[in-house]
C-alpha cells in the first residue's frame, strides 16, 4: 500500500512538472510600471511559429482572405463514396474549434486583461491562420486511403511518421506514436469538461437536475457516433445553424447598443497597449489574456483540425489549408469576437465581480431578458455537442494509427470518450481537465516539430496553386 501510494505520488509530481513546463510561466520579462509578462513553452513556440509561417507564405491570411472566401462559397462535392468535401472538413474542424472555450473563455480573458484582450485576441488568430494553412496543406499531402470509413484519413501522425521514419518500414514512429497518445488522451479530458459545462449550464438556466441532462446528451452522442458515417452528416446542419444564430443575435445586439460601440471600439484599443494599464500595472496581463485565448480557441498548431482536413475530397492541397486558415477566421474573429461584444455592451456596474457563465448570462440577460439567458444554455449545448462528435471524427485516425483497421479499436474508443461525457455531466474532476490540458500541449509540440521542417512542401503547393490559378489551369476552381 506505501509502495502504490508513492508511486501515485511520484506521477502526480511528474505530470504536475509538464503541466506546470507547457502551461506555466517559464520566462518573465519585466515591463514598465511594475508589470511583466510571462511567457509559457507553448506560447514560446506557437507565436515564433506563427510569424515563421506567416513570413513564408507571404502574408497569406491578408493575401488570400479574398481566395479563401471563394473557395468556402464554391462548396464543391466530394468525388469519391463516403469521402467528405473540403468545404465539410472546414465544418468538422470548426465543430471542434467553436465550443465553450468561445464562450466562456473569452469572458475570463477580458475578466482577466481588460477589453484590450480582444485586440490581442484579433492578432494572434491572424499568426494562428497562417500556420492553420501550413498543417492543414500537409495533412492533403500525406493522407491516404480509409479501409474502414471509406473516403481518406490522414493527420498530424501520419506525416510525422513519414517524417521521420525516412523511408524505413517501421510500422511506427515514436513521435507520431506520442502525437496519436496525446491526442487520445487530450479528447478524453475534453469529453469530460464538455459534459459538465452542458450540464452546470441547464442547471442554472432551466433548473433540470445534471443527471438528466447527462442522459439525453449521452444517448443523442452514442446515436450518432456509433453509427459509421453520421457525425458530417450532422454537423453539416448544427454547425451552420448554430455559428449564424450567434453571430445575428450579436448582430442585433450591436444595433441595438450602436450608440455605445465607438466607445467600446476606443476602449479595446486603448487597452491593448496599455495607456491604462501600464499606470496600474497590469499591461502583460492584456497582452497574455488575448494572446492564449486566440492561440488556443482557434486550435491552429495543435495539429486537431489536419485529422479532418486529411480527410477532405479536394482537387488541390492548397485549397484545402485555405479553408482551415479561413476557419481559424470563423473561429476567433467571428465567434469570439460575438461573446467579446455581448460582454462589452452590457453595463459594467451590472457584471462587476461576476465570471464565467454566470457574467455572460447576466450580460445577455441585459441585453435580451430572461430569453438571453436560454438562448445562451441552448447555444452552449449546440457548441459543446458538436464539439464531442468533432473529436471523436478526428480520434478515427489516430486510433487506426496505433491500433490499426478494425472496428474494436474503433468502438472501444469511442465508449471510453461517451463514460468520459457521462461522468463529466455528473461532477467535475479538475485532474481529468488539467489531464486535456497536457494532452493538448503535447501534441503542439509534437506537431511543430514536423511543421517546421516540411513546411516547405505546403509552399511549394501554395505556389503552384497560384501559378496555376494566375494561368486559368483547369483544377484551379
Amino acid at each position: 500500500m506505501i509502495f502504490l501510494d508513492m508511486l501515485r505520488q511520484l506521477f502526480m509530481n511528474i505530470f504536475h512538472t509538464i503541466f506546470f513546463i507547457l502551461w506555466g510561466d517559464l520566462i518573465t520579462i519585466p515591463l514598465p510600471g511594475g508589470s511583466s509578462l510571462g511567457l509559457s513553452l507553448l506560447v514560446l513556440i506557437l507565436i515564433p511559429s506563427g510569424i515563421h509561417f506567416t513570413i513564408r507564405t507571404r502574408f497569406l491570411p491578408f493575401r488570400l482572405f479574398p481566395e479563401m472566401l471563394r473557395i468556402t462559397i464554391e462548396n464543391k462535392s466530394a468525388s469519391q463514396k463516403d469521402a467528405i468535401s473540403g468545404v465539410q472538413a472546414l465544418i468538422v474542424s470548426t465543430a471542434t474549434r467553436v465550443g465553450m472555450g468561445n464562450l466562456v473563455g473569452v469572458v475570463a480573458a477580458i475578466s482577466a486583461g481588460g477589453a484590450g484582450s480582444v485586440f490581442w485576441m484579433w492578432l494572434i488568430a491572424l499568426l494562428g491562420s497562417s500556420t492553420a494553412f501550413i498543417e492543414g496543406t500537409l495533412a492533403q499531402l500525406y493522407k491516404e486511403k480509409d479501409p474502414l470509413y471509406g473516403g481518406y484519413r490522414g493527420g498530424p501522425a501520419y506525416y510525422i511518421h513519414k517524417l521521420f521514419i525516412k523511408g524505413s518500414k517501421r510500422r511506427y514512429s515514436v513521435i507520431a506514436v506520442l502525437f496519436a497518445l496525446s491526442g487520445l488522451l487530450c479528447w478524453c479530458g475534453i469529453s469530460q469538461v464538455i459534459g459538465n459545462s452542458v450540464s452546470s449550464a441547464f442547471e442554472n438556466a432551466f433548473h433540470i437536475p445534471p443527471l438528466y441532462t447527462t442522459i439525453v446528451l449521452t444517448a443523442v452522442a452514442a446515436v450518432i457516433v456509433l453509427r459509421k458515417n453520421a457525425t458530417v452528416k450532422v454537423l453539416d446542419i448544427i454547425v451552420p445553424i448554430m455559428a449564424s444564430c450567434y453571430f445575428l443575435i450579436t448582430v442585433f445586439i450591436i444595433i441595438k447598443n450602436a450608440a455605445l460601440l465607438p466607445g467600446v471600439l476606443e476602449q479595446i484599443f486603448t487597452e491593448a497597449f496599455g495607456l491604462r494599464q501600464a499606470a496600474a500595472g497590469g499591461f502583460g496581463a492584456v497582452i497574455m489574456n488575448g494572446a492564449k485565448r486566440g492561440l488556443f480557441s482557434n486550435e491552429a498548431g495543435s495539429g486537431s483540425a489536419p485529422c479532418a482536413a486529411a480527410a477532405a475530397d479536394i482537387s488541390r492541397p492548397a485549397k484545402e489549408g485555405l479553408l482551415q486558415a479561413f476557419g481559424v477566421f470563423i473561429d476567433t474573429l467571428v465567434i469570439c469576437s460575438c461573446s467579446a461584444m455581448i460582454l462589452l455592451l452590457a453595463p459594467a456596474e451590472l457584471t462587476n465581480g461576476l465570471d464565467g457563465m454566470d457574467l455572460l448570462q447576466t450580460s445577455m440577460q441585459y441585453h435580451l431578458g430572461d430569453w438571453g439567458v436560454i438562448f445562451i444554455a441552448a447555444i452552449l449545448w449546440l457548441f459543446s455537442f458538436s464539439t464531442f462528435i468533432g473529436i471523436l471524427f478526428y480520434a478515427r485516425s489516430n486510433v487506426a494509427y496505433l491500433f490499426g483497421d478494425n472496428w474494436l479499436s474503433q468502438t472501444l474508443y469511442k465508449v471510453l470518450d461517451l463514460i468520459m461525457l457521462f461522468i463529466g455531466g455528473l461532477s467535475a474532476y479538475t485532474f481529468v481537465w488539467d489531464l486535456g490540458d497536457v494532452g493538448i500541449g503535447l501534441m503542439t509540440i509534437f506537431n511543430i516539430m514536423a511543421l517546421i521542417p516540411l513546411a516547405p512542401q505546403a509552399v511549394d503547393s501554395l505556389r503552384d496553386y497560384e501559378k496555376n490559378k494566375r494561368s486559368g489551369g483547369p483544377k484551379h476552381n
